[in-house]
């Protein structure tokens, strides 16, 4: 493909067009600024490419998802969550004697150190998980430093893996006012998570198959897409060398807001406030179709998305699993039930394309799962976490990348003197 032509007030300059193995075009213009004295403007970045990336490709337009080229719908069919981890990080999936190694080490680093459950007893009870969770992976930079590259350059991937499911669970126990659990050798790892997260000491936990499952598809589904806010934000942090508990720290944070990690809990309380005014879904399902009613469906439509979300698909057939087996009943998940059914059928969802996304079942299966609702975003971090590390490595190990510094345009006050306090009107 040729290059593209910019002309700016007469002056032709070209500017390198870039495509990337799927076919995507963008316009590299790295040279714009030096040539023009110009730069772009793009609000929210949605139409800037910010880097080059191998790990996560996604059509919007056909409801395609891909990690590492491999369809969302195989690895999060037939894969753990491990693996997923595996894939996402060090580029393909592992061997025999790769995953066996994966696994050993990740179960050798769940426990924290000692002195961190101090930290815990610091905060209130009313803290909330995601606040103790991101000051937590940022303290762990205070025990284990960057490591010696030339010895084991990973060691930090692993800890921080392995050891985040641990903090996330005792976030939880500390919430709730229970005795922490700690890690057992024997679970694999998303079992071990839902043991330290549901059992007591005073009797005895087993894990039901059902749940196991559920969530490790949820992880998988949450496990990367693509340059979003928070993924964004990790590599943002990490392109100043950062250390990988900080950048993850910062996406974390990021994660927390309620546009962003926080949305599948926004479709709880949207379905609290319908079974608030007597469950009557009809007539929310009409308010949102009243363009002057201010009033949105949370859960229905992606931003990316155009099409049926693929995630959406996989995750309803594991909630249908989850209602029935664990017997379920919870107005709020008859509620969830009618709108996906209207959702699905109605000409006004349908012709606009308004499907059930990945975040109107998970708040829901979570819920189901007797995750509370300030779990949520904690549950969303721990599934992205593998994500974030891949593309924190990949900027990383590219000895081509750069601090990250956007520009701006600048639309204050011209120059002006300095005025002396008495002389302020």
């Amino acid at each position: 493909m040729s290059d593209a032509k910019l002309i700016i007030d007469g002056r032709e300059i070209e500017l390198p067009v870039v495509v990337g193995s799927e076919g995507e075009v963008g316009i590299d213009i790295g040279a714009l600024r030096g040539a023009t004295g110009m730069i772009t403007l793009d609000p929210g970045y949605g139409n800037t490419g910010s880097c080059q990336s191998s790990v996560t490709f996604i059509d919007g337009e056909k409801g395609i998802l891909r990690y590492r080229g491999y369809p969302i719908e195989q690895v999060a069919s037939k894969a753990t969550f491990p693996e997923v981890a595996y894939l996402l990080i060090y580029g393909h999936l592992p061997n025999r004697k790769e995953l066996e190694r994966w696994l050993g080490s990740l179960t050798r680093h769940t426990l924290i150190h000692e002195d961190m459950k101090k930290f815990f007893e610091g905060y209130l009870p009313s803290t909330h998980p995601m606040a103790i969770l991101s000051s937590m992976v940022a303290s762990l930079s205070t025990y284990y430093p960057d490591p010696d590259p030339a010895t084991d350059p990973n060691i930090n991937i692993v800890r921080l893996i392995a050891k985040a499911a641990t903090v996330a669970a005792f976030s939880y126990k500390k919430s709730i006012g229970q005795p922490i659990i700690y890690p057992r050798n024997d679970l694999t790892y998303t079992r071990n998570f839902l043991h330290m997260m549901f059992a007591v000491p005073t009797e005895a936990y087993e894990v039901p198959d059902v749940l196991n499952e559920a969530l490790n598809m949820l992880l998988i589904l949450h496990a990367d897409h693509e340059q979003n806010c928070s993924t964004s934000t990790v590599r943002m942090v990490g392109s100043s060398q950062a250390n990988i508990f900080a950048s993850i720290s910062a996406g974390i944070n990021a994660l927390w807001g309620p546009l962003h990690g926080g949305a599948n809990q926004k479709v709880i309380e949207m379905l609290e406030m319908i079974q608030a005014d007597g469950g009557n879904y009809e007539k929310y399902v009409d308010l949102a179709k009243d363009k002057e009613s201010g009033f949105r469906l949370m859960g229905f439509g992606h931003r990316v998305y155009k099409n049926y979300d693929p995630r959406a698909r996989l995750i309803k057939r594991v909630a249908d699993d989850v209602f029935e087996q664990l017997g379920v009943d919870d107005p709020l998940l008859d509620i969830a039930r009618n709108l996906e059914e209207i959702a699905l059928e109605d000409d006004y969802f349908v012709e606009r394309k308004l499907y059930p996304n990945v975040d109107f079942y998970s708040g829901i299966i979570y819920r189901a799962m007797g995750i509370p609702t300030n779990m949520f975003t904690v549950m969303f971090a721990l599934g992205r976490l593998p994500g974030w590390i891949a593309h924190w490595k990949e900027m990383r190990d590219d000895p081509t990348s750069r601090i990250n510094r956007p520009r701006q345009i600048y639309t204050g006050p011209t120059e002006r003197d300095y005025t002396p306090v008495n002389q302020r009107d």
